[in-house]
C-alpha cells in the first residue's frame, strides 16, 4: 500500500498492533523512508504541527474598541454629539482610532517576532532518512519516520518503540501524572513528552493534529506571568485612574452648585478622565519589549518568555554552568593513565566500544577523535558488534555495551571512576592510587574518566583512566568581570570534581571558595543559606542541588539567574527568576528556560543583561513622565475650575493634548539610554517622589502662564484658552526630555525618532492655535512667548530635577557632581 493510499493510525490499535504489521500500514522498514517518499507524505499529511486558530483580523482590530478605556472614549463621543459638539466628537474618534491602530500594529508586529522566534527554537528530531541518521526540523516527520529519542529529548511525534532498553518519559505535560514513565519497546510514545533517562528507536505513527496532544487540546497557549516590573507599572495605572476619578468627582459636585450644564460637565469630566488615563500604557509596555527581543535575537538571544526580561534587569546572582558557558566545550583527551596489563591504546579501543558516535555527545566525540588518531584502532566495527548500548545516565553515571567478537561476548563501560571502580575492584590499595591520580589530574583542570571491561569469567577489570580537558573560553574572564562590574555575582555550578571547579575559578580570576554539595546536605536552612550565599561556586552537584541552591538565593531576596544545558538542569531553570538555556541546551532544557542561547560562552548574557537593563531605564523613564504629567494637568485645571471658577481649557484641548503627547511617546521604546551600574530594583519611593515634585512645579509655572495670559495681556476668554493649550503641550513633552535622565537633559542624546515625534507634534500644536484650525487662533506673538517660556522653565526645573536626584540618593544636596 502506497502511502498515498495510507490510511491514518489509531493509537490505540497501534498499542495493540504488532511492529511488522504497522511497517507494513505504514509502507516502511527499519531503515526508515527517502527523502521523496517522505516528501509524498508531507504533502498527504502536513506538516507536524499543532494547528493554531486564527483570529479574523477585522475582528482583532475592533476588538480594540471594547473595554473599560475605549468605552469612556466612546461615550465621550456620544456627549459629544447630545451637546452638538461636532469638532469634539470627531477629535475624540481620531484618539480611538490612532490608540487601536498602534496598538493593532504592535502586536501583529509582536506576533510576527514571536512566530519568528518560536520557528528558531522549533523542534529537531533525529530521522533515518536513506538508510542514514539525519537531523530534520520536527515539523518535517511524517508517519513511517524512524525516529530516535534519547535522555534531554522531547519526542516530537506519537511513536511505537522499536529497539532500545527503555527510555523514561515524563508525560506530566498531558496526562497530569507527576512521575514519569518508564517506556520499553512496543510500547507509545506520545508527541510532547520529555525523555529523562534512556535512549530508543520508534516508528512514528502519528504526526501534528491526529497525535494524542493534537487531539486533546485544539489549541494550546502559554500565557506570559506579569513580571514584578509591570505589576509595578500596573499598579502606577490604577493610582492615576483613582486620582483622576477623585477629582473628576469633586468638579462635577461644584458644577451642580453653579447650576452648570450637566451634560457639559459630564462630557469635561469625561475627557479629562480619559486625558489623564495612561491609555498609552499598553502600547508602550508591549513596544518596549518586542524592542527589547528584536535587538536581544540579534545578539543571538532568544526570549521565549517576554517577562524575563525586566526580571534580569534586577538579576543580581547568576549560577552559571561550567562546559560550555565558562569553558569552551571542545573536550579534548589530555591524558591516558593504563593499569594492569593494559595500554593506552587499549584503553581507547574499549572507551571506543563504550561510546556512540551518532549521539554526538562531546565525550564521545573527544574519544572518537582520538582514536582515528590511531591507525590500529580505524576499523574497530569490522571486529567488533555491538549487540546492546545503554547511553550514559545521569543517575548511574557510566555507559556500557555489550559486544562480540570471535564468538565471544564481553561488556564494557566507561564513566565516572569512583562507579567504575566500584564495578571492578575490591582492592583498597588500587583505589587509594587511583583517587589519587584523579585529584591529580583535577588539580591540573582536567576532569577523569575510567574505562572497564568483563574478563572471560564476566568479571569487571579496571582498563584504565582518561584525563579530558575542557579549557576556558579566552572571553570568560573579562566577561565575569564586567559581570561583577554590573553589581552580579557569578557562581560557577558543576557536576565535576572540586578540585577541577577550583582550577577554572583560578584560571578565570574567580573565587575558589568552592562548596562540595555534601556541604549543604543535612543543614538547616538558615545554616545552608549562609553557605551558598558565601560561595563563589558549587562542585559535584546533582539536579536536586542545583534546585536547591537556586532556592536558597531566592530566600536571602536575591534575583537569580541559572544557566544549564541539561535535562537535568531542567528543574533548576524552571525555579530560577531567569533559566538561561545554553548554545546546544536539550529540548527540555530550553522548555524550562525563559531565555535561550544560540551563541557559546558568557558574553551573550552580558549582552542580555544590558538590554535588560536599558529597557528598565526606558520604563522608568515612561513612569515618571506619565506621573508627571497626569498630576500637572489634573491639579492644573480642577484647581482653576474650583478656584478661580475658569475652565482653563476645553474638552476639545484636553482630547487634542492626548492624542499629540500620547503618540510620540510611544517612541521612548527606542531612546538612548544607558544601562545601569547596578541591578535595577523598582524604587517605587524614588519615581512617586521625583514625579510629584515635577509634577507640582509644573502646576505652579501654569498657574503663572494663566496670570500672565489674563492680567498682563488680557487676553479673551477663548484666546486664552488656546494660550494655556499650546503651555500644555509644549511643556508636557519637555518633561519627557527631562524624566528620560537622572543627570541634566543633554547628559545622553535622544534617539532620533523620539525628537523628531517631539518637534513634530509641537509644531502641530503650535500652528492649530497660531492660526485658529479647530481653536480659537492667537498669532504667532503669544506662541513665541509660550515657547520661549516653556524652554526658560525647563533649564530651570531640570537644574532642581538634578539635584533632588542627590537628595534622594544621599540625604544632602551635592554642589558638584
Amino acid at each position: 500500500m502506497s502511502a498515498d493510499q495510507a490510511d491514518r493510525i489509531n493509537i490505540e490499535d497501534a498499542k495493540k498492533t504488532d511492529v511488522e504489521k504497522l511497517y507494513k500500514s505504514l509502507s516502511c522498514s527499519p531503515q526508515g523512508l527517502t527523502n521523496e517518499e517522505a516528501k509524498k507524505r508531507l504533502d498527504q499529511y502536513g506538516p507536524n504541527k499543532i494547528s493554531e486558530k486564527k483570529v479574523n483580523p477585522l475582528l482583532k482590530f475592533l476588538g480594540y474598541f471594547w473595554g473599560p478605556i475605549p468605552w469612556m472614549i466612546e461615550i465621550a463621543a456620544i456627549l459629544s454629539i447630545i451637546i452638538n459638539h461636532w469638532e469634539d466628537f470627531w477629535i475624540i474618534w481620531a484618539l480611538l482610532l490612532l490608540n487601536a491602530g498602534v496598538a493593532f500594529w504592535q502586536e501583529n508586529k509582536a506576533s510576527s517576532a514571536i512566530e519568528a522566534l518560536k520557528n528558531t527554537l522549533a523542534l529537531r528530531a533525529k530521522v533515518r532518512r536513506n538508510g542514514k541518521w539525519e537531523e530534520i526540523n520536527g515539523s518535517e516527520l511524517v508517519p513511517g519516520d524512524i525516529v530516535r529519542v534519547r535522555s534531554g529529548d522531547i519526542i516530537p511525534a506519537d511513536i511505537k518503540f522499536i529497539d532500545g532498553d527503555y527510555v523514561s518519559a515524563d508525560e506530566s505535560a498531558l496526562t497530569g501524572e507527576s512521575l514519569p514513565v518508564d517506556k520499553h519497546v512496543g510500547e507509545i510514545g506520545y508527541n510532547g513528552s520529555m525523555i529523562k533517562q534512556g535512549e530508543m528507536s520508534g516508528l512514528v505513527i502519528a504526526t501534528g493534529m491526529d497525535t494524542f496532544f493534537g487531539k486533546t487540546a485544539k489549541l494550546v497557549e502559554q500565557a506570559e506571568g506579569e513580571s514584578h516590573f509591570q505589576k509595578a507599572v500596573v499598579k502606577i495605572a490604577n493610582y492615576l485612574i483613582v486620582l483622576a476619578l477623585m477629582l473628576v468627582v469633586v468638579i462635577f459636585i461644584a458644577g451642580l452648585f453653579r447650576h452648570e450644564s450637566i451634560l457639559h460637565i459630564i462630557q469635561f469630566a469625561l475627557v479629562l478622565t480619559v486625558a489623564s488615563i495612561p491609555v498609552a500604557l499598553p502600547a508602550v509596555l508591549s513596544v518596549t519589549l518586542a524592542v527589547g527581543a528584536m535587538a536581544l535575537a540579534r545578539k543571538s538571544v532568544i526570549v521565549s518568555k517576554l517577562t524575563a526580561i525586566e526580571e534580569m534587569a534586577g538579576m543580581d546572582i547568576l549560577c552559571s554552568d561550567k562546559t560550555g558557558t565558562i569553558t569552551k566545550n571542545k573536550i579534548t583527551v589530555a591524558s591516558l593513565m593504563p593499569f594492569n596489563d593494559f595500554t593506552e591504546k587499549d584503553i581507547i579501543k574499549y572507551s571506543v566500544m563504550a561510546s556512540k558516535e551518532e549521539d554526538h555527545d562531546a565525550i564521545d566525540s573527544a574519544i572518537i577523535t582520538r582514536a582515528e588518531s590511531i591507525k590500529e584502532l580505524k576499523n574497530l566495527s569490522t571486529s567488533y558488534e555491538v549487540k546492546e548500548f545503554k547511553p550514559f545516565d545521569p543517575v548511574v553515571k557510566r555507559t556500557e555495551a555489550t559486544i562480540a567478537s570471535d564468538g565471544k561476548t564481553f561488556k564494557v563501560s566507561k564513566g565516572a571512576p569512583q562507579v567504575i571502580l566500584a564495578l571492578s575492584t575490591n582492592n583498597p590499595k588500587l583505589a587509594e592510587i587511583i583517587n589519587k591520580r584523579v585529584s591529580e589530574f583535577a588539580e591540573k583542570g582536567y576532569r577523569s574518566l575510567a574505562v572497564a571491561k568483563t574478563d572471560s569469567k564476566s568479571q569487571w577489570e579496571l582498563i584504565g583512566l582518561i584525563a579530558l580537558q575542557d579549557p576556558p573560553r579566552d572571553d570568560s574572564a573579562e566577561t565575569i568581570t564586567q559581570a561583577e562590574n554590573m553589581g552580579v555575582k557569578l557562581k560557577m555550578v558543576t557536576g565535576d570534581h572540586l578540585d577541577i571547579a577550583k582550577e577554572i575559578c583560578r584560571e578565570v580570576n574567580m573565587g575558589t571558595n568552592i562548596v562540595s554539595s555534601e556541604n549543604l546536605e543535612h543543614k538547616s536552612d538558615r545554616v545552608a543559606a549562609k553557605i551558598v550565599e558565601e560561595a563563589d561556586g558549587f562542585a559535584q552537584v546533582f539536579p536536586e542541588h542545583k534546585y536547591h541552591i537556586v532556592e536558597l538565593l531566592q530566600k536571602n531576596d536575591n534575583i537569580v539567574g541559572m544557566t544549564g544545558d541539561g535535562v537535568n538542569d531542567a528543574p533548576a531553570l524552571k525555579k530560577a527568576d531567569v533559566g538561561i538555556a545554553v548554545d546546544g541546551a536539550t529540548d527540555v532544557a530550553k522548555s524550562a528556560a525563559s531565555i535561550v542561547l544560540t551563541k557559546p560562552g558568557l558574553s551573550v548574557i552580558i549582552d542580555a543583561l544590558v538590554q535588560s537593563r536599558k529597557i528598565f531605564q526606558r520604563m522608568n523613564s515612561y513612569a515618571i513622565y506619565r506621573i508627571t504629567e497626569t498630576i500637572r494637568v489634573l491639579l492644573f485645571v480642577s484647581l482653576s475650575i474650583l478656584v478661580f471658577k475658569f475652565y482653563p481649557v476645553t474638552a476639545l484641548m484636553i482630547v487634542l493634548l492626548a492624542l499629540l503627547n500620547d503618540a510620540p511617546i510611544m517612541t521612548i521604546s527606542y531612546d538612548n539610554v544607558k544601562a545601569s551600574q547596578t541591578p535595577d530594583k523598582w524604587n517605587m519611593r524614588m519615581v512617586l517622589t521625583i514625579a510629584s515634585l515635577l509634577g507640582l512645579m509644573g502646576v505652579i509655572e501654569s498657574f503663572a502662564v494663566l496670570y500672565i495670559g489674563r492680567d498682563i495681556f488680557h487676553l479673551s476668554k477663548d484666546v486664552l484658552q488656546s494660550f494655556i493649550y499650546l503651555k500644555l503641550s509644549v511643556a508636557g513633552h519637555f518633561t519627557v526630555f527631562m524624566t528620560r535622565t537622572r543627570g541634566h537633559f543633554w547628559s545622553i542624546k535622544p534617539a532620533k525618532s523620539l525628537l523628531i515625534a517631539v518637534i513634530a507634534t509641537q509644531l502641530i500644536a503650535t500652528i492649530i492655535t497660531v492660526y485658529g484650525i479647530l481653536l480659537p487662533p492667537m498669532g504667532w506673538a503669544m506662541a513665541g512667548f509660550i515657547w520661549l517660556e516653556a524652554v526658560v522653565l525647563f533649564l530651570i526645573i531640570d537644574f532642581i530635577k538634578v539635584k533632588l536626584y542627590d537628595v534622594i540618593d544621599h540625604g544632602t544636596i551635592r554642589f558638584n557632581r
